[in-house]
């Protein structure tokens, strides 16, 4: 039984208040996370102009939106990156305040640089199908309205991932694009661009993660902390598009 650990005062422990700083970043970064800033902004006018929002065009089709099934069915997954998602939901009381969902982003080991390995930890247990060792990168969390509003991490158990280092996480996070057409063009751009967005806070996040995960393994020796039931979300951080796109491109600007 999964618990009811989404709300938001059972997590306060692991809200994580970004402090990244723009002006530390190359103008080359800056470039890009302004560039992907610009993609998100125009699906969502382009999207606007019918009265439809991300969450709502991937759902385009579906009868009814059910607890724990996954949106698409069998997941979206690009067979040249070998980068995947899906959107689901919990139920009402294992969610975040105001959230009506979740996507889960991840790379495969065929999108991984040559050489990176899972790591070592106890409970590893490698697939049979070496691509199934995929790496869980980030969850975006979004309201009712079908717009973004917190970026987080989770424990192995809860997508079944095979565990990746934080440094590996990070390095995948550029590997991440889903370029074809199915199931929505506009989902698959508006999330590959979100991950570029967002690319310093998801490494603050995933650094913040493993230090949630080697703490908790602190407090409870024995137990296997990737598959504590108890240990659900291991950071999260809310997040503002507007406010954030506009923070980059003054950043950018400033530089001359």
């Amino acid at each position: 039984m999964v618990p009811a650990m989404r709300n938001d005062a059972a997590l306060k422990d692991y809200h994580l208040e970004l402090r990244t700083d723009l002006e530390s970043l190359s103008t080359e970064e800056l470039e890009t996370m302004v560039a992907a800033g610009q993609e998100v902004v125009e699906i969502y006018r382009v999207l606007a102009k019918t009265g439809d929002n991300v969450v709502g065009e991937l759902l385009r089709g579906h009868e009814g939106f059910y607890e724990w099934d996954h949106y698409p069915p069998g997941d979206v997954y690009d067979r040249e990156t070998h980068s995947q998602y899906y959107y689901h939901a919990h139920p009402a009381d294992q969610r975040f305040d105001q959230e009506h969902g979740h996507f889960h982003t991840f790379v495969r080991p065929k999108g991984m640089p040559e050489g990176m390995k899972p790591a070592q930890v106890p409970g590893f247990k490698m697939p049979e199908d070496a691509n199934d060792a995929l790496s869980h990168l980030v969850a975006v969390a979004m309201n009712a309205a079908g717009f973004p509003f917190r970026l987080f991490t989770v424990n192995r158990w809860v997508t079944g991932e095979v565990w990746y280092t934080a440094a590996d996480v990070c390095t995948l996070l550029d590997r991440f694009e889903v370029g074809h057409a199915r199931p929505s063009w506009p989902v698959n751009r508006w999330l590959t661009a979100m991950l570029r967005l967002y690319r310093p806070q998801i490494r603050e996040l995933v650094a913040a993660r493993d230090r949630a995960v080697a703490a908790w393994a602190a407090r409870h020796p024995e137990r296997d902390v990737y598959e504590d039931r108890d240990l659900e979300v291991t950071s999260f951080a809310d997040i503002s598009v507007e406010d954030h796109v506009r923070a980059v491109a003054q950043t950018l600007l400033n530089r001359g």
